[in-house]
């Protein structure tokens, strides 16, 4: 066990370190960031005073070679217009995201996983296609369009919510919604493909064959067997909404790590940027990691040790 979770750790660290040294160079690609922090008319010496206040007169592996000392000490920079340190400035935004994230995967799983189970127990039926034709039309409908048209109906017609969330209860309700909806579309897909495949099996019949009434037969039978692909799934889009509400966030003005990454990509400031990776590919891995740990719990037939097998 310690070993598996020792080797998943270290992956996850390779993995961290590939995102970040991509985002490192690909930024440095994007142009120069003083074009963006002075006025145009600033002479050229004030400009070579500030880049090489900045350090972005060095070489880009000296550049490289001080980020990854300051990432060990968990110093990633401070901020080229804010002044405070970027890892504060995305810590302090985590809690936001990580709440609207949970919110959204309520929503997701409370909608997808019933929907999916209803859609194969009734295969076939009027019930499973217009559920599937729901589900289509969810993962096909971009997420920004589905806030947009949130916004349009129930702030601007109906006036029942506020178009600019202010990270509350009430404010949080159309982004959750949003973000759910495509989640529990996709989550939807797979509960039914995952149930469909175990009420097909044999001990699913057995107990049918024993006269188990056919609620207990779905739930405590196939549906708990059918759980590891769909726990797959719920872990990535969790993982994706940490990282991924970018859109949704800014059409909402949610104050999160997805807002503060576009602001900071619009400004250049790299140190800002750079944090938000690491964060956000640190917690992504982790979810990972922990849904890993659950299949085991889930289904005892999967142990570590087969798991590390593989």
């Amino acid at each position: 066990m310690f070993r598996y979770v020792a080797k998943r750790i270290l992956f996850a660290a390779l993995t961290i370190l590939g995102v970040v040294t991509i985002v490192f160079v690909l930024q440095r690609t994007t142009g120069d960031p003083i074009a963006t922090l002075l006025p145009p008319d600033v002479p050229l010496e004030e400009q070579a005073k500030l880049r090489s206040a900045l350090g972005l007169d060095q070489p880009i592996h000296v550049q490289y070679g001080k980020f990854l000392a300051g990432l060990v000490g968990g110093d990633l920079g401070y901020s080229y217009r804010q002044g405070a340190p970027a890892l504060g400035l995305v810590l302090e935004r985590v809690p936001s995201t990580f709440k609207l994230a949970f919110a959204g995967m309520l929503v997701a799983t409370a909608i997808g996983i019933p929907a999916g189970v209803l859609a194969a127990v009734y295969r076939g039926t009027v019930g499973d296609r217009i559920v599937m034709s729901l589900a289509l039309v969810g993962q096909a409908m971009p997420v920004y369009w589905t806030g947009i048209l949130l916004i349009l109906l129930f702030s601007v017609r109906l006036r029942w919510l506020p178009v600019i969330s202010d990270g509350g209860f009430v404010s949080m309700i159309m982004p959750a919604l949003a973000v759910g909806g495509y989640s529990a579309a996709r989550i939807a897909r797979m509960t039914r493909s995952s149930m469909l495949e175990v009420l097909r099996t044999d001990y699913v019949r057995t107990a049918r064959s024993k006269g188990l009434r056919n609620n207990v037969v779905i739930v405590e039978h196939a549906l708990r067997n059918a759980l590891i692909p769909i726990v797959t799934v719920l872990g990535m889009e969790f993982g994706s909404l940490m990282g991924g509400s970018v859109i949704v966030e800014s059409v909402f003005a949610w104050p999160g790590v997805g807002r503060l990454a576009v602001n900071a990509i619009m400004g250049r400031d790299y140190p800002v940027v750079q944090a938000v990776v690491v964060v956000v590919s640190a917690i992504f891995v982790l979810i990972n990691l922990g849904v890993d740990l659950t299949y085991g719990l889930l289904d005892p037939r999967i142990s570590i040790a087969n798991t590390t097998k593989r």
